[in-house]
């Protein structure tokens, strides 16, 4: 898959690849694709009135339905 800048995410970790795996908690998130960064993605999330940043790379990242 290729996302574009401003493109809309959910972060759905792939367990057989460990390799640009965000952290558990991000499980099932949905996120902005900020930039690229090589081989992943830089990802905004809302989280507890905070944005953070995730860096992942694409086998853990599925666009949204419907969209």
């Amino acid at each position: 898959w290729e996302y574009a800048e401003g493109e809309k995410v959910v972060i759905k970790i792939d367990p057989s690849t460990v390799k640009g795996m965000p952290h558990r908690r991000f499980h099932g998130r949905t996120g902005t694709v900020v930039e690229k960064r090589g081989r992943a993605y830089v990802i905004a999330v809302h989280m507890g009135g905070f944005e953070k940043t995730i860096i992942a790379r694409p086998e853990h990242i599925k666009p949204i339905e419907g969209q």
